[in-house]
């Protein structure tokens, strides 16, 4: 893990938002750029990635000499490559006003990489046939939502174009739950996310601390998070400031599991209050560095072993060795797609990423991607940056060292004040009939130009 003073405070690379900062030569200079704009999403969607996509579309509205035709490209670059794109010119404004209170990703999705490394064969027909895609549509103005590996592609994008004498600004909208993206102060997705776990984990913690038995018992949350544990670490905002509260323990891929004192916990804590309450990353790695939930017999499109057991296996310890009645739950997508319960601070900061990206790029950036910043701590208040895409690009932050306890069970104070203002207030979120109500793009195909895909 790298030092807190690293990962989440300016530094010298970081590249303020400034309007009068010179344009990348060779992405046209200034605002005088004329074509068509291109929006698309990547990978696991959030709570608020929709309100990302919302802001570029308002904002590409303001810059119409510049911006002529708004297009969103359908399943991320895969459909992009498969000429999918759907004119957003034609969607009522009010849906895109809904898109800010909608789950899921409204573009569509997708893991599709282009393996420069892997397959430079099939990644060179990848390009040729993206760039045939853009200069088909007069695309000039890309934007991908994503996270690690869509501000990767994005990068590459960037570059090709430049390669190529191609005039195409290329910014990156920061998107994952994950919190894992590296020069920026945070995510859009992760105040939301950790909100909704936390609220879950006090929900839970009510239920199962009115069960009296005189043996005591033990419930186990996972909670997404491979790699890096802000989502795990997110819950124990749940505390609420008393050390008896739950979660009792949280175990973060960061940190190596001992199982003899992780037990030595869980009995200590089931004993004196009768229960105890863990959350568990779903990455969390055993003293050997392997994860105690992958299933090495399925792989994930990225070549990764499938992880939705760390609970279980938990359970099985607990259960096995302290005879305690183990129950586990696992929030699986519910806690990325709870828009019913988002923070606004969340979605306005979702909101502000893909409206500053869209200035950004009318003012002839290109190669970026937009970071927050925390412009004051109380009250909180925050700023968009931009910082270059291949600092980013497949870089995954993990959570500091000095921002978890010395015996390494929960995040520390410090880690309580950064995540604290991110799940502060509730959207006014539309309703029909007593249940939420999402919007429902027309999706109007752009006509296809070029022969499919081969």
């Amino acid at each position: 893990m790298a030092d807190s003073e690293d990962q989440n405070q300016p530094t010298g690379e970081r590249l303020i938002y400034d309007l009068n900062s010179a344009p990348d030569p060779s992405s046209g200079s200034g605002n005088d750029l004329v074509g068509n704009l291109l929006v698309a999403q990547s990978g696991g969607p959030t709570a608020v990635i929709n309100a990302s996509v919302a802001g570029v579309i308002q904002e590409a509205g303001r810059h119409l000499d510049n911006i002529e035709e708004i297009y969103g490209g359908l399943n991320g670059i895969y459909g992009i490559l498969h000429e999918n794109l759907i004119d957003l010119n034609e969607e009522k404004a009010r849906s895109i006003e809904e898109l800010k209170h909608t789950p899921g990703a409204a573009l569509g999705t997708c893991r599709y990489k282009i393996q420069f490394q892997k397959d430079p064969e099939q990644a060179a027909k990848d390009m040729d046939r993206l760039f045939e895609v853009f200069e088909a549509h007069n695309i000039r103005y890309f934007f991908y939502a994503g996270g690690n590996d869509s501000q990767d592609t994005n990068n590459k994008v960037h570059l090709e174009a430049q390669k190529r004498g191609y005039a195409l600004r290329c910014i990156g909208v920061p998107k994952t739950i994950d919190n894992d993206l590296p020069h920026t102060d945070h995510t859009p997705g992760f105040g939301s996310v950790i909100k909704y776990n936390a609220t879950t984990v006090m929900e839970i913690a009510q239920d199962v601390s009115a069960m009296a038995t005189d043996d005591g018992s033990c419930c186990i949350v996972e909670v997404m998070g491979r790699a890096a544990g802000w989502i795990a670490a997110g819950t124990v905002l749940a505390k609420g400031g008393n050390a008896d509260n739950a979660p009792h323990i949280i175990l973060l891929p960061e940190l190596p599991l001992d199982e003899e004192a992780f037990l030595a916990k869980v009995k200590e804590t089931s004993e004196r209050l009768g229960y105890c309450i863990v959350v568990v990353g779903e990455g969390v790695k055993n003293a050997e560095g392997q994860e105690i939930g992958a299933d090495k017999t399925k792989l994930d499109s990225f070549g990764h072993p499938v992880l939705s057991g760390a609970a279980d296996a938990l359970a099985e310890v607990v259960q096995g060795k302290l005879n305690l009645k183990t129950r586990t739950v696992k929030l699986g997508y519910a806690q990325r797609c709870a828009a019913h319960y988002a923070s606004k601070t969340d979605v306005d900061e979702a909101v502000a990423c893909g409206t500053a990206a869209v200035k950004a790029a009318v003012e002839g950036k290109s190669g970026f991607m937009v970071t927050l910043e925390r412009a004051s701590k109380k009250p909180y208040e925050f700023t968009t940056c931009l910082h270059t895409l291949a600092d980013i690009a497949l870089v995954e932050r993990t959570i500091p060292d000095d921002w978890i306890s010395e015996d390494g069970w929960l995040p520390n104070q410090q880690f309580i004040d950064y995540a604290a203002p991110l799940i502060e207030g509730e959207p006014t979120v539309p309703t029909e009939g007593g249940l939420p109500k999402f919007a429902q793009l027309n999706k109007v195909v752009v006509d296809k130009k070029l022969p499919p895909r081969a």
